[in-house]
């Protein structure tokens, strides 16, 4: 009998492993505060189901609510160009956390980035094209993302500011016109206004990115208009085609004036 239960026990075991693995689909929910912000937001403009033209993926459940990865990707690459989107967290203090501008090298659109969330919301994505807008999103179950304490003092992080990394993906392609993944993280507290000194107790004023543009040679793949809402040391995992300039030029400027511009080889050096 024992034997019986406990190959029971482990079956169930099993059985609930898959299932978190899996996790369940968590599509938008009906919430009263989209209706509150959405003219703010996207004015009188009518969203189209954006289901058919992009997916947006984020976890039902996120493992820290101060670094949700959202992935967004256009389905159809004959579809019409996403120009642009908004990236909208319902529920927390500052809803907009940013909007995107992308370049043709773009398209098809696969974009990723990490965003703080304050407490359980739809994370939506508004996506322009020249045939109109659209809205797909997500429900994520997080909470504190926006107050929870940096992972280094403020002194530490003012250090390295501005620091970037580049990381490439598909480097062994010999068509250099392929097309290409690559990420580019910059080091920056971003902070909120809602975190606390951890030894002072006393809260550390905003201080975020609120502009980058990201270039391939002179020519634009992506701009941004951030907020409180991108995540502590902002992470951009993109597709893009390579136009064959051997470098990404990144410009970035923060709530304080401070002025970010580095130049990334594509290539290391032979």
């Amino acid at each position: 009998m024992r034997q019986v239960l406990a190959g029971l026990s482990f079956l169930l075991a099993a059985g609930l492993a898959v299932a978190e693995e899996v996790g369940p689909d968590n599509p938008l929910i009906e919430g009263a505060t989209w209706q509150t912000i959405r003219d703010a937001i996207a004015g009188e403009a009518p969203l189209r189901d954006g289901a058919a033209l992009l997916t947006v993926t984020a976890p039902y459940r996120a493992n820290d609510a101060a670094t949700v990865p959202v992935t967004i990707e256009q389905k159809d690459a004959g579809a019409d160009p996403i120009r642009a989107i908004k990236l909208v967290i319902d529920e927390n203090p500052a809803p907009l956390a940013a909007e995107i501008r992308f370049g043709p090298a773009m398209m098809p659109l696969k974009f990723e980035t990490r965003v703080r969330v304050n407490q359980y919301s739809n994370v939506r994505v508004i996506a322009d094209t020249a045939s109109g807008s659209y809205m797909t999103g997500r429900f994520v179950k997080a909470s504190g993302g926006c107050s929870a304490p940096a992972t280094k003092d403020p002194s530490a992080a003012l250090a390295g500011m501005g620091e970037m990394r580049l990381k490439l993906f598909d480097t062994a392609l010999a068509d250099q016109s392929a097309r290409r993944e690559a990420q580019i993280m910059i080091r920056h507290p971003n902070y909120s206004g809602l975190q606390r000194d951890q030894i002072t107790q006393l809260f550390i004023g905003a201080h975020f990115i609120t502009e980058l543009e990201v270039r391939q040679g002179e020519n634009l793949l992506f701009a941004l208009e951030g907020g409180i809402s991108i995540s502590e040391n902002p992470v951009f995992r993109f597709s893009y085609l390579d136009d064959g300039s051997p470098d990404f030029v990144v410009h970035a400027v923060d709530t304080e004036g401070n002025v970010f511009d580095r130049t990334l080889p594509k290539r290391p050096p032979a």
